[in-house]
């Protein structure tokens, strides 16, 4: 054995005689260190609630590091005594006590005091006459408020102008029904209600027998064209009207003579539903005085086709009667005796009539029928456009007189630019291509868009203004050269048509007691002279030769 060996053994011998007798026994080492470890947890829990009981001093703090104070949030101090207890001490931060109101015990024992319950009560009384007098404020006020008015039942045709298409050829560059329907989207732009087409079935000049009402005429289109169309205008929200008229090639009639009425009314009757059943909303016809007194059984039956809805088509349809009578007397007994839902009349007379005459006219209808049995038309098939009959410096006036009467008006196409009939009743229609032209017809150009776009203004705001729309009509001011009158409805704004047919300015001095003294110009067919948003004084209304104004002003209460 070397040194080196001997050396070891000897260090092992003197570590085993250093280790105490019990670390031979590992287990029972093991026990007596989780007894110690328990007594020592016991003793730490009783120690500490000893120290809670306690106030804490300054002196039972231990410094924590090499600060005199130390830590105050270290966590404990432990001291092991000789005998193998072992002390804690806790350090605690002194509380700040503070007062946070009456414990629930304390509100229920003041709750229940005399004073308390009267004070409840009190309130619970003053909530309850504070709810009721809002309550009755509120009736109050109600029932002081003026009553609106119910709207009245109106019809489709009501709604907005007519746009009669006499002759299809003329009207389109296709010049048939198929270029009808092109042109669908350009008439939706005008905001009218309903197309009034033809007639355009077959129809030999002054033979009875060769009348063939289901059978388009070659020269207009065929039936798939005319679906095609009547599908197009009810997509855009615009109705048809089907000019059914018999003898509207000839002279002869209306209805041709005695003999043949009784034949024509009753070859009429199934054509109506022909028609009707294809989509059309509704039937014209010239002549309706004669037939309704000739044939009055059978213009029965003819009324209660169009006019009787059914369940495919609850709808109503119109019924539209023409007639060459121009009294207002007159066209309100044709009203009543032939019972058509609108009639066509020459009551406006352009040319042979004044301001008063035709003021008048209008005051005795509107008198007489409801408006939604009134129709306003100056020309048509007949009688030829409006810039013919009343000359293109007044076409804008007439627009506005047209489109603000209390009724339908009903136009010719081509009245909304100024059309002229230049040696025929059906002349083409012009429409702007865009294209590059003279300094001349550039003028002529500017004069039909701005005609158009006059025409399209009032009939937008004819459709949506409930005074424009079914308003009371009320006479303000008339003379053989002028006319002024209001549309009024209910609570909604008012409108105010000023119109001037002479050839020199008029001062029109309106008083009434529902008018303000100012209102503000909507259109004016001068823009220059009364552009629109300015205000004007109704006491003192200037309006120039051949000038017309629509003005509107608010609902006063």
């Amino acid at each position: 054995m070397n040194t080196e060996e001997t050396n070891v053994q000897l260090q092992e011998a003197e570590t085993k005689d250093a280790e105490p007798e019990d670390a031979a026994d590992p287990a029972q080492a093991a026990a007596d260190a989780d007894a110690t470890e328990a007594d020592v947890s016991d003793l730490a829990d009783l120690d500490q609630e000893e120290q809670e009981k306690q106030p804490m001093t300054g002196g039972d703090r231990v410094a924590d590091g090499p600060s005199a104070g130390g830590d105050a949030t270290a966590a404990a101090t432990a001291a092991v005594e000789k005998n193998g207890s072992l002390k804690l001490k806790i350090p605690e931060e002194a509380e700040e006590v503070k007062f946070t109101g009456l414990s629930k015990e304390e509100l229920l024992r003041v709750a229940g005091t005399p004073g308390w319950v009267r004070t409840r009560w009190a309130l619970l009384v003053v909530f309850w006459l504070g709810w009721l007098g809002m309550l009755v404020g509120a009736v109050l006020i109600i029932l002081q408020a003026p009553r609106c008015r119910d709207l009245p039942v109106t019809s489709w045709w009501n709604d907005g102008p007519l746009y009669q298409i006499g002759n299809i050829r003329a009207f389109t560059d296709a010049q048939n029904l198929k270029g009808l329907e092109q042109k669908v989207g350009s008439l939706s732009q005008l905001k009218v209600k309903g197309l009034v087409v033809g007639p355009i079935h077959v129809a030999p000049p002054d033979e009875a027998m060769g009348l063939r009402f289901e059978e388009i005429s070659p020269e207009a289109g065929n039936l798939e064209q005319f679906k095609g169309f009547v599908q197009a205008a009810h997509k855009k929200g615009i109705s048809v009207v089907l000019d059914l008229t018999p003898n509207y090639r000839g002279s002869s009639g209306p209805w041709f003579s005695n003999i043949s009425v009784t034949n024509v009314a009753e070859r009429l009757k199934s054509a109506l539903v022909f028609w009707l059943n294809e989509g059309v909303d509704g039937i014209q016809l010239l002549g309706v005085e004669r037939v309704s007194s000739v044939v009055p059984s059978l213009w029965a039956d003819i009324r209660a086709i169009v006019q009787n809805g059914t369940d495919e088509r609850p709808n109503k349809r119109v019924l539209i009667g023409i007639t060459d009578r121009s009294s207002a007397e007159d066209v309100s007994s044709l009203l009543s005796s032939t019972s058509v839902d609108l009639l066509i009349s020459r009551v406006l007379r352009p040319g042979d009539t004044n301001a008063t005459e035709c003021a008048q006219s209008v005051q005795r209808l509107y008198s007489s029928h409801s408006q939604t049995k009134l129709a306003w038309s100056l020309g048509g098939r007949a009688e030829g456009h409006l810039a013919s009959l009343v000359g293109p410096a007044l076409v804008k006036l007439h627009q506005l007189l047209l489109l603000t009467l209390p009724g339908t008006p009903v136009f010719n196409y081509g009245d909304e630019i100024g059309l002229m009939d230049e040696g025929t009743k059906f002349p083409k229609m012009i429409w702007d291509s865009g294209k590059e032209l003279n300094e001349t017809l550039q003028e002529e150009r500017a004069e039909r868009l701005s005609c158009r776009s006059f025409f399209r203004s009032l009939s937008e705001l004819r459709c949506k203004e409930r005074s424009l729309l079914f308003g009371d009509f009320v006479l303000l001011s008339n003379s053989s050269s002028s006319l002024a009158y209001l549309r009024v409805w209910d609570q909604s704004q008012r409108y105010l048509a000023a119109l001037n047919w002479a050839e020199e300015a008029a001062v029109l001095q309106l008083s009434d007691a529902t008018l303000p003294r100012q209102a503000a110009v909507v259109l004016s067919t001068n823009a220059s002279v009364l552009p629109a948003d300015s205000t004007v004084d109704l006491k003192n209304l200037r309006l120039g030769p051949g000038q017309a104004v629509l003005l509107r002003f608010p609902y006063a209460g």
